[in-house]
């Protein structure tokens, strides 16, 4: 096996499988540890703030917009401009990180390519320093792969790379520096920018980033400085890197403002993340009475709620001279059933034609067979025009209760409770078998819908509103009990993995234990 030449107080208690010593240098990984030191207690504060914050919501305290922050609101500024290589971001495919699906992504026609380190990633060891490698290649031009007698390559042109790292709550526990794990985000930024920020420049392109799941300004704070020292630290101008942030939980939508501001010098603008935001809804009012949301198929982004935050999130954005890109469909084509893939493709063409004629710049799909389909939306609106930032919404008015307005309530029905029950379990045991992007019932399953899942169950049988159509009130016993049936039903379909009677175990604790689990994939990491 590999050793590595570690920097000091650095210790890695994982495999160095052949290759891993290319990513793992000691000059690169020397950046993970001085961003760690310089970082990590303010990491720590604001994850600990998140908690304090929480306790404060549970208690019954409504977020509003910072009355400290409300000159930035009314103040006349705007981000920086972007470079010529995000101008145009009509349609944005996403996905894991490994060989096959990056060339397709690469390949695949849309514009700009987010590949993943987070929500569609499983992150096993193997899969975060593979897919470092894979994109080291990538952007090189010498990835390739082969599978069934079939050559995979990389096209002449391919589309623009934006990488997204692991959100702030997520640690790599096989890196210690000092004794003390290293953040998963930091990690995973570090080698990137570390190993490629100037090939991607002698390329025409830049060390381009997705920030997931913050939730206030101050943690936009924290990785604009994170930007500002490693660009010092490797010798690129201040400005080079470009971020846009996600604004997928309920509180950052209250600091759109304030998000672009903090990170004015290295912003690409903000996306709309439906899935983990509708996840942030149930996790921070689960205890409220008063809300209780309908079967997840029924909370769309016209729901109050998203049409608010859609809105809101275009018109922030261009003020500030910002992109803003729609969030992902999780819908996918149907190769073996012509009458159900009409219906899939008529979701994406309304979901994304709204989008466009709303003013979005773009908007992200999770399959390449759907980026024509989604492009044409964009295209019919845009023209030749790379985006649409000179659209204003001037006369949107978008008040805090606008945003939280949690509708609709009903219905909610056994369908809907066994569908969250069967996501819940296939995704989970698909993780733990190394997987985190998963077809199920012919939608793009990850981590963030798995915890709307997860989330939902364990709200409706505490709510009062927790009601089936049919009047029987969701419980724990009628959980349990439907666990057991959904798990039989997954292995008499063929499941392969090995993981699935633990992903139901896991599930089902964690869907009626009393405590609410912060994040499904944070005990979950631990037995990777």
């Amino acid at each position: 096996m590999t050793t590595l030449n570690l920097p000091e107080g650095m210790q890695i208690d994982a495999p160095i499988l052949p290759g891993f010593d290319s990513i793992l240098t000691k000059e690169a990984l020397e950046l993970v540890a001085k961003l760690h030191r310089a970082f990590e207690p303010r990491r720590r504060e604001l994850l600990a703030a998140r908690a304090e914050r929480a306790k404060r919501l549970d208690a019954g305290e409504r977020p509003d917009f910072l009355a400290e922050t409300a000159h930035i609101r009314r103040g006349d500024w705007k981000i920086a401009p972007l470079p010529k290589a995000l101008e145009c971001r009509r349609v944005e495919i996403t996905g894991p990180v490994e060989a096959k699906m990056v060339i397709n992504a690469f390949n695949s026609g849309a514009d700009s390519y987010m590949t993943d380190f987070e929500d569609s990633n499983s992150p096993k060891w193997s899969n975060q320093i593979q897919g470092q490698i894979n994109l080291y290649k990538a952007i090189r031009r010498t990835l390739a792969f082969g599978s069934k007698g079939k050559t995979y390559k990389l096209n002449e042109k391919i589309a623009t790379l934006q990488v997204r790292p692991r959100g702030w709550h997520l640690d790599e526990k096989h890196v210690t520096v000092d004794g003390q794990r290293v953040s998963g985000g930091i990690f995973d930024f570090a080698l990137f920018l570390f190993h490629n920020a100037f090939e991607q420049l002698g390329r025409g392109a830049g060390p381009y980033f997705y920030l997931p799941k913050m939730e206030s300004h101050l943690e936009a704070r924290l990785w604009n400085d994170i930007f500002v020292m490693a660009q010092k630290e490797i010798g690129i101008p201040q400005g080079t890197i470009k971020a846009t942030v996600l604004i997928e939980t309920i509180l950052a939508a209250f600091e759109m403002d304030e998000i672009l501001y903090e990170l004015r010098e290295h912003s690409a603008g903000l996306n709309a993340g439906r899935w983990d935001y509708i996840f942030s809804a149930i996790k921070k009012f689960k205890n409220d009475p008063n809300f209780c949301l309908a079967d997840r198929k029924n909370v769309t982004m016209t729901s109050p709620f998203m049409r608010a935050y859609a809105l809101l999130l275009l018109k922030t954005c261009h003020h500030r001279g910002a992109p803003a890109i729609g969030g992902m469909s999780a819908l996918i084509p149907i190769k073996d059933d012509p009458e159900k893939n009409a219906v899939a493709m008529a979701g994406i063409i309304k979901d994304k034609r709204r989008d466009a004629n709303d003013g979005y710049d773009g908007g992200w799909v999770a399959h390449p067979g759907l980026v024509d389909v989604a492009m044409k939306e964009f295209v019919d609106v845009l023209g030749d025009r790379p985006n649409q930032l000179e659209r204003q919404k001037k006369y949107t008015h978008i008040e805090a209760e606008h945003l939280l307005e949690f509708k609709p309530e009903a219905p909610i029905t056994e369908a809907g409770l066994r569908m969250n029950i069967n996501v819940g379990i296939y995704y989970l045991g698909s993780w733990l078998d190394g997987n985190g992007c998963v077809p199920i019932f012919n939608l793009m399953e990850d981590a963030a819908t798995a915890e709307i899942s997860r989330s939902q169950v364990w709200q409706w049988i505490r709510s009062p509103k927790g009601v089936l159509d049919d009047g029987r009130k969701v419980t724990a016993e009628m959980v349990r009990a439907m666990v057991a049936e959904e798990l039989a039903g997954i292995k008499d379909a063929g499941y392969q993995g090995s993981s699935i009677d633990r992903a139901a175990q896991i599930f089902e604790q964690m869907s009626t234990q009393d405590e609410f689990a912060e994040f499904l994939t944070l005990p979950l990491y631990e037995e990777l």
